[in-house]
């Protein structure tokens, strides 16, 4: 067994029997972490950390991967260009390779900014192969993620089946990644992204959660549509009443869910993430985030959709604590439809958010999450001397509030290092040629689907 030795300046470690800790080491061995305090004996590696802060690395709850080429295309974007432009337009020209290389430059993007766990919701697959390259780029670039299976968009001039048209997913294609995928204690694992009762009708809602359970798959489904759009209409509530929904399943945005019906959901243990950068600028309601603490749950964190918003989770983090504070202090204003007592949010509940929640959504919590003897060893060091965070003197402030991913000097996915000084370690030459790749590939689908880029 391979031993490293991280000597820290502080750890925060969200491990209620450790806690915030200051000049102590963790012991690392081959890929979990052995022990963390003092004099922790002999390594074959030691890393001088003593002005950096170690936390865990972050996940990144919900993310369009495939979008990582059509950065920044749209930040003003407020009235559905989205859907309409990306996901129902640019999306059809994607070629299996395509999916590659967008899904490996955004895993890249997010082990260069201190998340370690991603999970890539792929909703742009009609084939097979498409699906086999993205998994295959989420190998390659070493971060731990959760590849979640998703029904692409067709053009008129395209060939779907009639179950895809009814957004009912392959057996052949979620038997083979599932296949590929077998493991679930590996690097990359697999869950399947169905079109919820705000998207599907409710025959194909129910055959998706059949195949899923039959594969031992969780699932994952968007919840965006006010209530008289859903295609199912309460379909959330009866099917968690029926236990067909339950803690294997996780729900994005829940913006315009009711407070009773959120209040269900939870208590079922069904996971609710939010993209607070998104839901902000193009929803007509808050995030869920402070409700779901509200009704007892633990909220996580994704980025989402990055034409629109910038993939730093330190960002998506600091604006989730600031929006929810902001609704504590305003309580006269934005009442929820039945009153329910706010219960008191702090920075820690934040970094929680985007690391232990993220985790027990991706069903990694038993894995990932905290700086735990005998967890992985998923480790991301910030520099405490950076301008920005020094001096620090409330380590747990000074990451919550202040940081950014800019800070981030050392990354380590299992044990290995992904970052390290500062500088990705796939190779300064192999980035080039990843960005080389991305470039001709997104300028080349921004071109066919007509779209004009803003000047």
């Amino acid at each position: 067994m391979k031993k490293t030795l991280i000597r820290c300046g502080w750890i925060v470690s969200l491990d209620n029997a450790i806690g915030d800790v200051a000049a102590q080491d963790i012991l690392i061995g081959d890929d979990k972490i052995l022990a963390i305090g003092a004099d922790l004996g002999e390594a074959d590696e030691i890393v001088d950390a003593r002005e950096m802060i170690a936390i865990p690395g972050m996940v990144d709850a919900h993310l369009h991967t495939w979008e990582t080429g059509l950065k920044a295309i749209g930040c003003d974007w407020r009235q559905g260009e989205y859907l309409r432009d990306v996901f129902a337009g640019m999306s059809t020209y994607f070629e299996p390779d395509d999916n590659h290389i967008a899904t490996l430059a955004g895993a890249l993007s997010r082990l260069d900014a201190g998340v370690t766990t991603l999970l890539d919701y792929c909703h742009n697959v009609r084939s097979t192969e498409q699906a086999e390259r993205s998994v295959d780029a989420l190998e390659e670039s070493g971060i731990r993620s959760v590849f979640c299976l998703g029904t692409g968009v067709y053009r008129p001039d395209q060939q779907p089946t009639e179950a895809e048209l009814q957004r009912i997913h392959p057996r052949d294609r979620v038997e083979q990644i599932r296949n590929r995928l077998s493991n679930d204690e590996r690097l990359v694992t697999m869950s399947l992204a169905i079109p919820g009762p705000h998207w599907a009708e409710e025959p194909s809602i129910r055959a998706n959660l059949a195949l899923a359970r039959e594969l031992g798959l969780r699932t994952s489904s968007h919840a965006t549509m006010r209530k008289h759009q859903e295609l199912m209409p309460d379909g959330y509530t009866i099917l968690t009443k029926e236990g067909l929904l339950g803690p294997d399943h996780n729900i994005v945005h829940a913006n315009y869910l009711p407070d009773d019906e959120l209040k269900l959901l939870v208590e079922a243990g069904i996971t609710v993430t939010s993209t607070v950068q998104t839901e902000i600028r193009g929803y007509g309601r808050p995030p869920a985030v402070s409700r779901v603490v509200n009704f007892g749950g633990l909220p996580s964190l994704g980025v989402d959709v990055e034409p629109k918003i910038p993939g730093d989770m330190f960002r998506e983090m600091q604006l989730a604590l600031a929006y929810a504070l902001n609704e504590r202090v305003r309580e006269d204003i934005v009442k929820p439809e039945r009153p329910v007592e706010n219960k008191p949010i702090f920075a820690r509940d934040a970094l929680r958010w985007a690391t232990i929640g993220g985790a027990e959504a991706l069903g990694l919590g038993h894995r990932i999450g905290t700086l735990t003897p005998g967890k992985q060893a998923d480790i991301v060091l910030l520099r405490a001397n950076d301008l920005n965070l020094f001096p620090v003197r409330n380590p747990l402030f000074s990451v919550v509030e202040f940081a950014h991913a800019g800070n981030v000097d050392t990354v380590l996915v299992g044990g290995a290092f992904r970052k390290r000084d500062g500088k990705l370690l796939y190779g300064e030459d192999q980035v080039r040629r990843v960005r080389a790749r991305l470039w001709d590939s997104s300028d080349r689908i921004i071109r066919e689907a007509g779209f004009q880029v803003s000047r």
